[in-house]
């Protein structure tokens, strides 16, 4: 099924693109940094996100893990 029509396979989507986009950040800044605007600027956005929020973004990642694991 499409990660559109389930919303567990949506917040999964939502979390692997936060969590990439902090780490091709922390890896190469000037890659992500450069594209603010337009498109390429979600992926500037989500590692914000990820870089501001980390305990929760991980928190979530962890309660994802467990969740997708055991049911």
């Amino acid at each position: 099924m499409s990660a559109l029509f389930n919303f567990q396979s949506l917040l999964l989507v939502v979390l692997l693109t936060i969590c990439t986009c902090t780490f091709l950040r922390a890896q190469a800044p000037a890659l992500v940094d450069r594209n603010k605007t337009g498109f390429m600027g979600l992926f500037w956005k989500a590692a914000r996100i990820g870089e501001r929020l980390s305990p929760y973004v991980s928190l979530a990642c962890f309660v994802m893990a467990f969740q997708i694991l055991m049911y």
